[in-house]
Order: structure tokens, then sequence, then C-alpha cells
């Protein structure tokens, strides 16, 4: 099989001539982009509606339910790669585009996949990587969210938008709200922020708040939730946020544009699971798109040891999360090496949410320990030529214990979403601009004084 070649429009995807058919797709150019066509739709109920400018929930449906995007283009038009992750515009829920992105790049590993043993391991790396075509600076997918969350955004919006994040998420709003002056207030934990580094310093439209040391990324959450008790302030929206599903979606489309079929298997380290949502809906789309198949890709997607809410419920087949004591969890954030995994409260049990894309795509969760991780990471490195984080070297453990256990077959088309990677190769002889925190609260914050506090910083 030739694959696509990712931004030469001279090339034609084919998939294999055991498919029996050819897929061709034609790459255009983006001049005069107009806002993406799409209604919205609450997995729930049905309920198909217009989306009114910032629609997170659907007021009218009474029990916990993700709204997805129904686009008007049922056939995907990837654009060139100079177009960055808006080369996938007309299945992202845009009303501009901004300067700045990278689209992941998807590649056929050849070392890692010999090691492995296996035939057709396609590796979609987010992150620095210039060799193979990515240049995301802030080395993590969490871009792929921000520059489709904040191209929803209309443009002269007057509130600020406000993001809680365990790290790599935050740099990545940082990045991109500092490139296009957009008001922004990241929450953080104080024990996370030596994952805000940069390589310049950002625009001050940018603010920083964090629970003090000791606190967690839910902690982080409440101290965003007291300010967001004030109309000044947006809500990001986090998984509800049909902008920041369907910009993490991008891996998929990437893989599967190149790959030219949609693959077996997909791997991911997830905190949220938001990751895994996306990639399901993004599988769902594909298949309506006629081209690329009808497979469903079996989810294989990772937790990190000791920090396992969602790997317990899963493995007890339940919807709800197990009690988790506030303490205990905080303990077990902290000991992970991949503290970004770490969501007490992820979008698991609801209707659209991991458990339901778990069921029907025959997916399953699985544990990774630091030392399992870090052998990934190291190995990686050995093979592909590049560090990676300690997500994506979850990530990579569950696919070698995957083929181990003889789950994964040598001729499985695998696709592994490495979420994050080439920090050492970015930052090599460069001093990182660090973003400090303007503000600490304590654990148990006075909400009348974090709003009038944190208004201040926006005077």
């Amino acid at each position: 099989m030739k694959p696509f070649l990712q931004g030469n429009p001279s090339r034609r995807l084919h998939t294999p001539a055991s498919e029996g058919f050819a897929v061709h797709l034609k790459i255009i150019p983006m001049e005069n982009f107009k806002a993406t066509g799409y209604k919205l739709q609450t997995i729930a109920t049905g309920r198909v509606f217009e989306d009114e400018g910032w629609v997170i929930d659907d007021p009218q449906c009474d029990v916990p339910s993700l709204v997805r995007a129904l686009y008007e283009k049922k056939q995907i038009e990837p654009k060139d790669l100079s177009h960055g992750i808006y080369r996938f515009a007309d299945w992202l829920p845009i009303r501009r585009t901004l300067k700045g992105s990278c689209a992941p790049i998807t590649y056929k590993s050849e070392k890692l996949a010999q090691k492995l043993g296996l035939q057709n391991l396609y590796i979609t790396f987010n992150g620095y990587f210039p060799k193979i075509g990515a240049t995301m600076s802030t080395c993590s997918f969490k871009e792929t969210e921000a520059y489709s969350v904040c191209g929803r955004l209309e443009a002269g919006c007057d509130r600020v938008l406000v993001v809680a994040s365990a790290g790599n998420t935050a740099r990545a709003f940082a990045k991109v709200c500092s490139d296009n002056r957009i008001p922004l207030l990241l929450s953080v934990p104080e024990d996370n922020i030596s994952a805000l580094w940069f390589d310049a310093p950002l625009n001050d439209c940018v603010k920083l708040i964090s629970c003090q040391k000791g606190g967690d990324y839910f902690d982080a959450i409440h101290l965003s939730n007291l300010v967001l008790k004030s109309d000044r302030f947006l809500a990001e929206g986090g998984a509800k946020n049909i902008a920041r599903r369907d910009g993490m979606a991008t891996t998929v489309l990437s893989a599967v544009t190149f790959i030219g079929q949609i693959p077996d298997f997909y791997f991911q380290a997830v905190g949220s699971g938001t990751g895994a949502i996306a990639a399901w809906e993004a599988n769902l789309r594909l298949i309506a798109d006629g081209r690329f198949g009808n497979k469903k890709m079996r989810l294989m997607v990772s937790q990190n040891d000791p920090f396992l809410p969602m790997y317990k419920a899963w493995k007890a087949d339940s919807r709800t999360l197990p009690a988790y004591d506030d303490e205990q969890a905080r303990r077990d954030a902290e000991t992970i090496n991949a503290k970004v995994l770490s969501n007490r409260k992820p979008p698991y049990g609801l209707a659209g949410g991991l458990f339901d894309a778990l069921k029907d795509t025959r997916g399953d969760i699985l544990k990774v320990t630091n030392a399992q991780a870090e052998a990934a990471q190291q190995l990686f490195l050995e093979t592909e030529g590049v560090d990676i984080y300690s997500a994506a070297g979850v990530a990579l453990h569950s696919l070698i214990e995957s083929v181990q256990n003889g789950t994964v077959k040598p001729q499985d088309m695998v696709m592994l979403n490495i979420t994050g990677g080439g920090e050492k190769l970015c930052l090599q002889g460069k001093q990182p601009w660090m973003l400090k925190p303007h503000l600490v609260f304590p654990l148990d914050p006075n909400p009348e004084e974090v709003l009038e506090k944190v208004s201040a910083l926006f005077a």
C-alpha cells in the first residue's frame, strides 16, 4: 500500500487492493475561509438543534449527556499541511482560523514496529519532531484542542476564557491565546506549574492562578468554577465543548487519511478520556464518509497506576466511578509520573462518554506503572529517535502488553497516538520562559475573595 503523502496534492490515497476500492482525496486550498456548517445533537435523546454561539449542554436534556456536532459536509476534504490543524476544518466547529497551528503527523513505524513484531504500526505524533514535519511548539496534542476551541470563539469576544488544567492543556491554550491576543485565565495546581514553559514570554492577556501545593487537577477545577460565577468569564467547557473533542479528533483524521482505512486498534493514555471519546466520534464520521471502510477501532486506553478510577469502574463493568477519598486521590496524583492523567471527575459515565465509547468499540482500559512507562519512553527514543512524555509512555506500554498477551496480532493495523513528545529536542540549547502564578489560593478558598482578586487581574 502506498500511503497518502500529507501535504502533497499530486499524490492520491489508496487503500490496500484487498479492500477492493480506492479512495481519492482532493486536497483543496483554504482561501476565503467560511465558518463550518453544522448542527448539534444530544446523545442521550437524539435531539438536533442549532448552536447559538457557545452551547456546551442541551438545556432541554435532564440527564447527563454530551452533545455532538453533525457536520453538513459528510466527506472530508483535507487541505494541505500549510493550514495546520485547519486542514481538517470541514469537521471542526469553527468560525475563524488562527495563526501558528500544526496538524498531527502520522507515519508508518519501522524500527519500533520491528521490535514489537508488528507489520502495520502507524504512529500519530503530536509534538516537536521536525524530521517528520511535526512542529507543535508546546509538544502536546492539547494544541489541537486549543486551536479548535479558540477558533470557535467569535472574533472580538469581550469575555475572559477560563481553562482548568493539570499542565499540558494550560500550556497549549496559553500559547494560542497569547499569539492571538485572546484574554485567558488559567487555573493549574501549583505542583504542576513546571509544565508551563514557553520558548518566549507570553502576552499579558494570559493570567495564571493556582491552588496551593498539595492540590490536584480537581482542586484547580473547583477554583476555576468559583471565578465562573461572574458573567465576565466564559467556561471553556472541557470535554463537553465540541470544539475540544473535534480538535483532538484530528489525530484520527490524520491517521486515517494517511493510511487509507480505519485501523483495527487505537492506543492512548487517558486522564479524562476525552481524546478517546473524540477518536470514537471521528471513527463514526469516517464510516459515514464511506471511503475508509466500516470498522470501529478497538479503543485501548490506559491509566497510570495507582491513579485508576476509570480502570476500576471499567473492570467492575460499572458506568459509575468508585468513591475516591480526596486525600488519597491527591496522593495518587502526586505519585504518578503522568500527572496529566489525574482527573478525578472524567466524562466517563454520561451519555456519549468513555463508557459508551468502550462498549461500542469492544475496547478496554489497562493500567501501567511508572517503571513500565519509563521503559517504554526509553524504547521509543531508541527506536523512533525522539523523547516522549510519560503519558505517551503509558500508551506505548499498553500496546507492548497487548502484543505480548496476543490481543494485538502481528498483521493488525494499529494506530498509536503519541500525545506529546519532543520537549528535550525543542528546548535543546534554549532557556525556557516560565509562567508563574499571579495568585495562589488555599485548597479551601474563600469564594468572594477569589472572585474579587481574579477580577482585578483583568481590570
